[in-house]
C-alpha cells in the first residue's frame, strides 16, 4: 500500500476524522483512523461505535492500493507538524507504516485493517435535503441546552422533528429548553423524531459549512446518516422518549418584557459575579419601565442594577440562574429580546423580537 497526497489536502479531513475517535479506547484498534487507499481516492475513517465519521479525498498521483489502520492522534499531529506546502508520501512496510515529507521521517505503528469495527447500516426509514447553513442554524440554536451525563439518558442528546415539510431541533436539560425550525426538502406527510446522540450533534455541527450547499439526511431505524460533500456521517440514535415539548412551552403569560439585548447581557454578566457559585442565581424585580436584578452569595456579598425596559404590566419578583438566562441571550440576533412572564413559579418564554424560528423556555428558581 502506498500513496502521496499533500498535506493542505489531507489536514481537515484527518482533523474531522480523528475529532470522532475517544482517547481512551477499550478496544485498541479504536483509537485507530483506517486509511483505505484505492484509484484516484483515499479514504479515512474514525469511529467511537457510536459515531462514525468517513472522508474521502482525491488522489492524483500513482496509487498502491490497500488498507490499514494507523493511530489517530499520532498521525493528525505529525500532519499538524509539517510545513503548509509539504507532501506526504505514505507507505506500509510489513507491519509499519513508513511516513515521509522532505527531510522527515516517521515510522508508526499498526492494526489490520480487518480488526477496524464498522457501525452496521439499519433499514432506511426516510431521507431529506436542507441547506447546510439551515442545520447549522438549527444546531447552534438549541445545542446549548442539551443535558451532559443525565440519568435520563434521553435528554443526552437532541430531539429532531420531521413534520409538515419542516425539521424542527429541541433539546433540554430539565431546566430549561431550546426549540428552533426550519424548512426541509421532504415529503410534507411525514411525522416522525429521533433523537441524535451529544456527540453526535458536535461532530455533525463541526462538519457544516454553512452556505447553500446541501445536506442530505437519511434516517434509518437506529441510526442517522449525513452526506455533507466528501464526508458521510453516521451516528446511532437514542432509544427513548422525548418529553413532550409542546406541554413546556409556556402558553398564558400576560406580562411582555422588552429590553436592549446586549444590555441586559452586560447587567446579567456583571451581577453574576456576586451570585452563589453553586446555584448562580439573580432575583430580577420588574416594574414599569424598569428592571432591577439583584444577587448576593454566602459571604453576604451584594451586587445590583436597574435598567430602563419595556414594560407595562403588574409589578413581579422571579429568580433565575443567570447562566441559563446569560446562554440564550448569547445565542439570539436580535436586537431586542422578548420574556413573556406570567407569575413567579411559572417558566419564561424567551424570544428575538424578530425572530419567530426560536424559542427558548427558562424555569424559574425559588430565591
Amino acid at each position: 500500500m502506498r500513496f502521496v497526497i499533500s498535506r493542505e489536502a489531507l489536514i481537515r479531513p484527518l482533523q474531522l476524522v480523528a475529532g470522532v475517535v475517544e482517547r481512551r479506547q477499550t478496544l485498541p484498534v479504536l483509537s485507530n483512523v483506517l486509511l483505505v487507499a484505492q484509484e484516484g481516492q483515499l479514504a479515512l475513517t474514525g469511529t467511537d461505535l457510536e459515531v462514525e465519521l468517513v472522508a474521502r479525498i482525491p488522489l492524483t498521483e500513482d496509487v498502491e492500493a490497500g488498507s490499514i489502520t494507523v493511530p489517530a492522534r499520532k498521525l493528525m499531529d505529525i500532519c499538524k507538524s509539517l510545513p503548509d506546502d509539504a507532501r506526504v508520501e505514505f507507505e506500509l512496510s510489513g507491519s509499519k507504516a513508513q511516513i515521509r515529507a522532505g527531510r522527515s521521517r516517521f515510522t508508526l505503528t499498526t492494526l489490520p485493517a480487518a480488526d477496524f469495527p464498522n457501525v452496521e447500516d439499519s433499514p432506511q426509514a426516510l431521507t431529506l435535503s436542507l441547506p447546510q447553513a439551515s442545520l447549522r442554524h438549527l444546531i447552534e440554536k438549541t445545542g446549548f441546552s442539551m443535558a451532559q451525563q443525565d440519568v435520563r439518558y434521553y435528554l443526552n442528546g437532541m430531539l429532531m422533528e420531521i413534520k409538515e415539510g419542516k425539521l424542527r431541533t429541541v433539546s433540554t436539560d430539565g431546566h430549561r429548553l431550546a426549540t428552533c425550525v426550519a424548512d426541509a426538502e421532504t415529503d410534507r406527510d411525514i411525522n416522525h423524531q429521533i433523537i441524535v446522540p451529544r456527540k453526535g450533534i458536535l461532530e455533525l455541527a463541526r462538519l457544516l459549512q454553512g452556505g447553500d450547499t446541501p445536506v442530505q439526511l437519511v434516517i434509518g431505524a437506529s441510526h442517522i446518516r449525513a452526506v455533507v460533500g466528501d464526508f458521510t456521517f453516521t451516528s446511532k440514535l437514542v432509544d427513548g422518549k422525548f418529553p413532550d415539548y409542546q406541554r413546556v412551552i409556556p402558553r398564558n403569560g400576560d406580562k411582555i418584557l422588552l429590553g436592549d439585548r446586549l444590555e441586559l447581557r452586560q447587567v446579567f454578566s456583571r451581577i453574576a459575579i456576586l451570585s452563589n457559585e453553586k446555584y448562580r442565581g439573580v432575583r430580577l424585580h420588574i416594574q414599569q419601565g424598569m428592571l432591577q436584578v439583584t444577587a448576593n452569595n454566602p459571604e453576604q456579598e451584594e451586587a445590583e442594577e436597574a435598567v430602563a425596559v419595556d414594560y407595562d404590566g403588574a409589578a413581579l419578583e422571579i429568580g433565575f440562574n443567570v447562566n441559563y438566562l446569560l446562554d440564550v441571550l448569547s445565542i439570539l440576533d436580535s436586537n431586542v429580546v422578548r420574556f413573556t412572564l406570567s407569575d413567579a413559579n411559572s417558566s419564561a418564554l424567551v424570544q428575538g423580537f424578530d425572530e419567530e424560528d426560536a424559542l427558548f423556555v427558562v424555569m424559574p428558581m425559588r430565591m
